[in-house]
């Protein structure tokens, strides 16, 4: 049902309780029901003095139901929360109370506490780059990277003005420290680590003297190099340095093949030397062993042993001749026989009996050469 139907009675939102509801509303007499009540609220006075009595009742409520609130905003003001990462630092009217405040939901009262939170894990970098000298008065550019994280936050925010500041000026100390102890080649070429875990170690000390709460997690060396203006003459001398070095390697390497191969030949020259004086030492001892065996049988047989010999040594000459050439006896002519022919004939026939006289002509002629030297040796002796 509507305000405005019949029956609607006082329903009326513009207080017309007694005019027509068939009228418009009296917008006037509502305005002043609005003022009259803001008046009582904030402690106005009525027309009469009910209404004064009622505006004061009304007014201390509301200056307590304020209060209140007032409260309840300051409360909820003075919660706040720590995340995981941070720690919270507390400042009770300018001085810092000694512990951190942890991960969590925490309160500190508002205008009295001041909470500074700071992020403990984050890595942070630094980045410095500058000209340096060397300790060979070389000029070197060097660039540098500084990764970093909050040691203490309560060192981090009250020691040190501007840590961040600090930092970029310790880091600029340390690396013109080592850089200018250190040479050239060693700055640009292999010795860029251990200069990058130098600064690492002269940083920490600087920041831990200083009281900065920061701790240095790493620092890495981007760049060293020499200044663009000598970069073409640096490439040359850098060229010559490989050229020198390689043509060591060549050197080294072919002393190192050559040395070997001499060494061989030496040793296998000594080896032959050793050998030579072992076979010609056995000869000598089994020459000296034969020859008084030798001289043994001599003594029991002379003359089988001085024809024995004599046989022996004419086998081991006709042996190594083609051609002998025989004293004929009681005569001027010599015989000639062609070993080296006969021997060709021989084979090239291939006829067995051919083969059987040139041997028993071989035993005749050794037969003759025997009995004559016996006839000769017996006219000596005669």
């Amino acid at each position: 049902m509507a305000w405005n139907e019949s029956g609607g009675g006082d329903k009326d939102p513009w207080g017309n309780r007694g005019n027509n509801n068939d009228g418009p509303p009296d917008l006037d007499e509502a305005i002043r029901k609005l003022q009259g009540q803001l008046s009582g609220m904030f402690g106005g006075g009525g027309g009469n003095g009910n209404k004064g009595s009622s505006g004061n009742r009304l007014s201390g409520g509301s200056l307590s139901l304020l209060f209140l609130l007032a409260l309840g905003l300051y409360g909820f003001a003075g919660v706040y929360q720590v995340d995981q990462q941070e720690r919270g630092v507390i400042f009770r009217f300018g001085e810092v109370l000694p512990n951190e405040v942890g991960p969590g939901l925490h309160w500190n009262p508002p205008i009295i506490d001041e909470v500074d939170i700071v992020n403990v894990t984050q890595v942070q970098s630094h980045s410095h780059q500058a000209l340096m000298l060397t300790e060979d008065e070389n000029i070197v550019d060097v660039s540098l990277t500084v990764q970093w994280v909050i040691d203490s936050a309560p060192n981090f925010l009250i020691n040190v003005r501007e840590p961040r500041d600090s930092l970029a000026q310790a880091t600029e100390s340390a690396l013109r420290h080592v850089v200018g102890s250190a040479s050239m080649d060693g700055v640009i070429t292999d010795g860029r680590e251990a200069i990058a875990i130098e600064v690492q170690d002269r940083l920490q000390n600087y920041l831990r003297s200083y009281g900065a709460g920061i701790d240095v997690t790493k620092v890495n060396i981007d760049r060293s190099a020499p200044p663009i203006q000598t970069q073409d003459a640096f490439n040359d001398v850098q060229k010559a340095k490989e050229d020198q070095q390689k043509f060591i390697n060549q050197a080294t390497a072919y002393a190192q093949q050559v040395v070997p191969e001499a060494r061989g030949s030496a040793q296998r020259q000594l080896e032959e030397a050793q050998g030579y004086r072992d076979r010609v030492i056995a000869r000598s001892e089994g020459e000296a062993q034969r020859f008084e065996k030798l001289l043994a049988e001599y003594s029991q047989a002379k003359q089988v042993t001085r024809d024995r010999l004599y046989i022996d040594a004419m086998e081991n000459v006709f042996k190594n001749s083609s051609k002998v050439m025989i004293d004929v006896k009681g005569g001027n002519n010599m015989m000639y026989l062609p070993l080296d022919k006969l021997g060709q004939t021989t084979a090239a026939s291939g006829s067995p009996g051919d083969v059987q006289a040139l041997r028993r002509d071989l035993e005749q002629l050794r037969r003759d050469l025997s009995t004559s030297r016996t006839t000769t040796n017996r006219t000596r002796g005669n």
